[in-house]
């Protein structure tokens, strides 16, 4: 028993755990020989004296037991198990002379079929998720039946925990036979047998080539360490037998032959259930060999009893050297019941560096070479010579060895004696973290990748006849397309490209049926050209798909995934998705990040983020904050440093442009575990948070560029803190300025405060996304698209309109408050001259009356700005006449 489950009995002993807490099921207890009565199991209170209940006095009579059944109880959790352990032996040395009568081993015999049946219900569970067919197996399956009535025999499974509630997740399978008879003197009851497992189940759905659904399982017992057997030399008769065995070291020519060597640390194991491996002191002799442990006494065994012999070391010391003894039926009198097995074999293994291990090879090795007597010689083998069962065998008692190796106390000690412990775990733990994700079924050629079994992925089409997706992908502002143009430029000489961009004025980032659209033109104008051209073609395609925005890349995959022609889907292949950063335009607000960004650099899909500023500047703060986060949401993404969109390591094109980096193994299984049903189309990606929205405003006319830079500039003081309503994060397009007739692609980011007005290069563009659904004839030129948070279109083309050049404004009529002093002069100037009123005269400077008073202007200047009014008003109303004849139509063609 364990530390834990030691302590669990003796403190219910002691009543410091009250056994009101448990069921009888999940009660620890011990109880010898007779005493483990039906009546005892089932009811949990044991009323006999502690003094009544020893070993000595507990047996047939008040003889001494021959069996304890355990119960074992973890104390903090839902685990437990039960065993039955024996006080005699089940075997006689063999001394030369064959056993006529072999020992009684009822009880023995008993609990071997309990453990098998028990195992096998535990498998068969673990494939049906149903008792009644583990229930009827059983029936059919266990020996037991054939000596006691059903009502003698309990069988069940059930799911409980520490406290006997149901839990859905730990089991516990458990076989009782109560009150077994005794066969030889047909007098009294010899007790019960009891044996049970807590296990762990796994099942995933697959989905085979035929469309039909099917279930892997996998299961494991959590408390398998636990040893199944154990066995104690209690009667003086079987001490005496073991000992005389132990007399063959001190002949000179034994049953076994010639002393050859002998020393500690020997194991020796079998494939049956019960066995662990079982340490011991191990001895070569010329014609047999002898083990002896405290809990098995000696077995001897001769070389007339082997039928052949084997030895695995793989050709390495730090391996364990394994022998592989096949025994013949006449040994298994001589051999303790826990290594028997149907195919009849025992492994021998001897851990490197020990005395006995060099030993073997300096004295035994050569010498058990060379044939024999008994025709028999030792043949050394390679791995793949090995059975399977021969593997799991070797692998648990190497994985013990590294597990005693490994220093105590460091960093992976814990993990080593686990895995020696179970060694099924790791095993199990692969297909609970696949059944544990989701139950969507699973592709069946994917299976193997996902349990990390094979590093392969079949396909039934040749890569090279697929047209390779190679995916560009950002936030808005990320320079996404400036990678693109630089990858398109950079290689057009290695092949035909094709670009696909996003649809501009659709309300949603992405459409999968737009998506899937295009790559059925790609296909059919890829099939419309002569066989010889297609080759070429097909040959040297690669189609570059460019998103920007709040994009989820798992929907770009499922649309490819989900397309409603076969062909088409198997025609494309996706070779990598890279990711592209703008470290100034992640952030909403202090460390807010925009929504998706993490999403977009997630494991399982993309293969690469792409830097796209700051990358002169590799310790800048923003940038290794940056870094250090997306690695811990992908830890095997690339980085690569590209300043606006330009790569300047061959290494890092390469990475970008891979054609097999999105299928990687390890790719494909991080997928499926990130995003359950992804295969089939099933995995909704969620919703935007903040809620984002895409405007897209068409036009035809100019822009002011003047105004339009100052209210572009203007709009990061503006933003609004949570919940951010209103708040424009992003505008791209294509206009046209007052001051020119070239069309200028616009991008502009708030957070970075950015504005880039590039004039577009002439030449062949792709289609318009906007054909599929506008009239030819009334397509506008010019468009903008805003993205922010809770926008609406209207406040949007109010914003646009200030940007435009402005409807004239009625002039208002002038008054003589209104007049500038210039104004006034420049009346002074024109009709300074003009006849004087009688009384006055102009001395060449200025005005004089008759009382010789002077006058810096004309006598009659008010007449003068009253004339000057009146004919500016005139000419007013005459413009405003006219302004209003005329008709003016805004930026959106609506008449003002």
């Amino acid at each position: 028993m364990s530390q834990n489950q030691a302590f669990c009995c003796s403190e219910l002993n002691k009543g410091l755990i009250p056994s009101s807490l448990f069921s009888p099921s999940r009660q620890p207890f011990v109880l010898f020989g007779s005493h483990s009565t039906k009546e005892n199991l089932n009811s949990g209170n044991f009323n006999f004296p502690s003094e009544g209940h020893l070993v000595r006095n507990t047996g047939l009579g008040g003889s001494t037991a021959k069996h304890m059944v355990v119960q074992c109880v973890s104390p903090k959790g839902p685990l437990a198990c039960s065993r039955t352990y024996f006080f005699g032996t089940t075997h006689t040395p063999f001394l030369g002379k064959y056993i006529k009568n072999p020992k009684y081993m009822l009880l023995s015999q008993i609990y071997t079929a309990v453990v098998e049946a028990v195992l096998a219900g535990i498998e068969c569970y673990a494939k049906t998720s149903t008792e009644s067919k583990v229930n009827e197996y059983n029936t059919h399956f266990s020996p037991v039946q054939f000596l006691f009535y059903r009502s003698k025999i309990s069988f069940q499974i059930q799911a409980v925990n520490n406290h006997g509630r149901f839990v859905s997740l730990t089991l516990l399978a458990s076989m009782m036979v109560f009150d077994v008879p005794d066969l030889l003197t047909g007098r009294g009851c010899l007790g019960s047998v009891v044996f049970s497992e807590s296990f762990l189940t796994s099942q995933i759905q697959v989905k085979e080539k035929d469309g039909s659904i099917n279930s892997e399982t996998s299961h494991i017992v959590l408390t398998a360490a636990i040893p199944r057997y154990a066995s104690w030399l209690v009667e003086d008769s079987d001490v005496k037998l073991s000992e005389k065995a132990q007399h063959i070291l001190k002949e000179d020519k034994s049953v076994l032959g010639t002393l050859l060597t002998g020393g500690d640390g020997a194991y020796i194991y079998s494939s049956n259930p019960q066995a662990t491996p079982a340490e011991g002191k191990l001895y070569f002799f010329s014609d047999g060999i002898l083990f002896s442990d405290p809990h098995h006494g000696s077995i001897s065994i001769s070389k007339n009893h082997m039928s052949s012999i084997s030895l695995y070391d793989g050709d390495s010391t730090s391996i364990v050297a394994a022998l592989f003894v096949d025994v013949k039926c006449s040994l298994l009198a001589h051999l303790p019941i826990e290594f028997h097995t149907r195919d009849n074999f025992l492994m021998i293994a001897l851990f490197p560096k020990t005395k006995i291990y060099k030993a073997f090879y300096s004295q035994v090795f050569s010498s058990w070479q060379n044939q024999t007597n008994s025709g028999l010689y030792l043949r050394v083998v390679q791995e793949e010579f090995l059975s399977v069962e021969q593997k799991r065998l070797h692998s648990s008692v190497q994985k013990l060895f590294n597990a005693l190796s490994f220093p105590s106390g460091k960093d992976g000690s814990r993990e080593l004696k686990i895995s020696a412990a179970l060694p099924e775990l790791e095993r199990f733990l692969q297909h609970f973290t696949v059944s544990s994700v989701s139950h969507k079924p699973i592709m069946r050629a994917h299976l193997p990748i996902l349990l990390q079994q094979s590093e392969i992925i079949p396909d039934s089409k040749a890569e090279n006849d697929k047209v390779v997706i190679t995916i560009i992908t950002g936030l808005p502002g990320c320079r996404s397309s400036d990678l693109c143009a630089f990858l398109v430029t950079f290689n057009k000489e290695h092949g035909r490209w094709i670009v696909y961009r996003q649809t501009m004025d659709s309300p949603e980032c992405f459409s999968a049926t737009h998506f899937q659209r295009y790559l059925s033109s790609v296909l059919e104008a890829q099939q419309n050209h002569s066989v010889r051209q297609s080759a070429y073609v097909k040959k040297n395609k690669r189609l570059l798909v460019v998103l920007q925005g709040y994009t989820d890349v798992i929907d770009v995959v499922q649309a490819l995934q989900t397309h409603p022609d076969p062909d088409v889907k198997s025609s494309f292949i996706i070779g990598a998705v890279n990711t592209c950063v703008e470290p100034l335009s992640c952030y909403m607000e202090h460390r807010l990040l925009f929504p998706k960004f993490l999403d977009q650099c997630s494991q399982g899909l993309v293969s690469n983020v792409v830097f796209t500023s700051h990358a002169t500047e590799q310790k800048h703060p923003l940038l290794m904050q940056l870094q250090s986060l997306i690695r811990a949401a992908n830890p095997a993404v690339s980085f690569i440093l590209a300043e606006n969109g330009v790569v300047t390591r061959n290494e890092d094109i390469e990475l970008i442009l891979s054609e097999s980096s999105f299928s990687d193994p390890q790719m494909m299984r991080a997928r499926y575990l990130m995003y359950p049903g992804w295969y089939e189309g099933k995995y909704g990606a969620g919703s935007v948070f903040p809620p984002m929205v895409q405007i897209c405003v068409w036009f035809n006319r100019p822009l002011e560029k003047t105004r339009f830079v100052t209210k572009c500039k203007a709009i990061k003081s503006l933003l609004k803190p949570s919940p951010f309503s209103g708040n424009i994060y992003h505008i791209m397009g294509k206009v046209k300025f007052s001051d020119s007739d070239k069309v200028i692609e616009v991008c502009h980011n708030t957070s970075s405060n950015s504005l880039s007005l590039v004039p577009v290069q002439e030449g062949p563009t792709p289609p318009d996304s906007r054909s599929d659904n506008r009239d030819c004839s009334s397509q506008q030129e010019c468009f903008l698209v805003f993205i922010g948070c809770s926008l609406k279109e209207e406040d949007i083309k109010d914003w646009l309109r200030e940007t435009a050049k402005q409807k004239p404004q009625r002039k208002a009529l002038k008054t003589r408050g209104m007049l500038t002093l210039q104004e006034i002069k420049n009346i002074h100037v024109k009709r300074h001259l003009d006849p004087l009123p009688a009384g006055y005269f102009y001395n060449g400077t200025q005005f004089v009356n008759f009382f010789g008073d002077k006058m810096d202007y004309h006598p009659l200047m008010d007449q003068f700005m009253n004339d000057y009014l009146e004919e500016a008003n005139r000419e007013i109303e005459k413009y405003n006449r006219e302004l209003e004849e005329q008709e003016y139509h805004d930026l959106f063609e609506q008449k003002t």
